[in-house]
């Protein structure tokens, strides 16, 4: 065959493929259909072994890379996954035609709740400043407007969040009320009035962007604000999902979340400006990479480009963030003293600190 005639059986081929992984994604949708039906759950990662581990025999009897075979299975799975949670949520209903009210809802975040409270059959209003969010109902200023919502979700930066939190506590709405933010203790004082004003109010941290799809592997946080009601309507929302439930206090929340985020943004921001600060070319490090440093890169270039206010805030505004970063200063300088040290003890011992430590998270998983 012709160069032009190998290519052209390639698409064909790529055709048969794509058209197989529809076949599958068709079948993935029956698949829940059934385990609704029979009350079982969505994830069954003894299944997910046995299809991995068929599918790394079957390749290699083919001459295909089992390696590559599995991570092609490991992402048709996660594609049926989410076929099958988006269709879970949405028989549950939970919403059954009730009003919500996003209050930031043209945000990213905003517009993901929106669209995850729309696929639970609420009646989905928006209210943001840049204006209506296509295919929402949209109002121009919630101050101003009947809060006759049964649930409403503020979803705006911190320091806003804690006013209009203190705003809508002077209000009263009827309907459970949460913020979305990464941070808990810039938000006491809203959270405080909602709670003296005796109004349903609880608060919710979704550990995960809005480019997420499936929430398998997700947690998501629930902060108790005393009132039981409205924590466990928040915690409903999700209960049809693969996310992993958590609950906990505010103060508790932030303390952790200052190493989880806090200490994990900062890192990899003292990464890439010590390779901006170095006077080397990213191009010509490039050349010389190695695994670790392209894991680290790839991590780095991801908190690059996120939002630099949103991290400033995670950074400036959590009352326990000071201890995360102070910890990572003194974690420089013992590493400086023990790489500048004449023997290597005080280096292994690090080295086999961390390893004891992440082992005993490893194990906990």
């Amino acid at each position: 065959m012709t160069l032009e005639e190998i290519r052209d059986r390639l698409s064909a081929v790529d055709r048969q493929l794509l058209a197989l992984i529809a076949e599958r994604q068709r079948l993935s949708r029956d698949v829940a259909e059934a385990k609704r039906s029979a009350g079982r759950a969505t994830r069954d990662f003894q299944r997910e072994r046995q299809v991995l581990l068929q599918a790394r025999s079957q390749a290699e009897s083919l001459g295909v890379s089992p390696d590559l075979a599995e991570s092609i299975l490991r992402l048709l799975i996660r594609g049926s996954l989410t076929a099958q949670e988006r269709i879970r949520v949405a028989a549950a209903g939970r919403g059954s035609g009730r009003p919500a009210l996003v209050i930031g809802g043209a945000g990213k975040m905003g517009r993901w709740f929106s669209e995850f409270l729309t696929s639970q059959s609420y009646g989905v209003t928006t209210c943001d400043p840049s204006g209506p969010v296509e295919g929402y109902a949209h109002i121009a200023d919630w101050r101003t407007e009947p809060l006759e919502y049964d649930l409403i979700v503020v979803a705006t930066p911190l320091k806003v969040a804690n006013l209009v939190l203190q705003e809508l506590a002077e209000r009263k709405p009827r309907g459970t009320v949460f913020d979305i933010g990464s941070l808990k203790t810039p938000l006491r004082q809203g959270i405080h009035a909602m709670r003296d004003a005796g109004c349903r109010i609880t608060s919710v941290h979704p550990m995960f962007g809005p480019d997420t799809e499936l929430l398998s592997g997700r947690h998501v946080i629930f902060i108790d604000a005393g009132h039981r009601e409205a924590l466990e309507q928040a915690q409903e929302l999700f209960a049809s999902t693969m996310a992993a439930r958590v609950v906990m206090s505010l103060d508790e929340h932030d303390r952790l979340i200052a190493y989880v985020l806090g200490l994990s943004h900062a890192l990899n921001i003292a990464f890439f400006t010590a390779l901006a600060d170095s006077g080397e070319a990213a191009p010509r490090l490039a050349q010389l990479s190695s695994t670790t440093y392209d894991a680290q890169v790839d991590v780095a270039t991801k908190v690059a480009g996120e939002n630099p206010d949103l991290y400033f805030e995670i950074q400036s505004l959590n009352e326990y963030g000071r201890d995360s970063l102070n910890a990572l200063r003194t974690a420089v300088e013992r590493l400086c003293a023990a790489a500048g040290a004449s023997e290597s003890s005080a280096f292994v011992e690090l080295m086999q600190r961390g390893r004891e430590y992440l082992a005993g998270r490893v194990r906990q998983e």
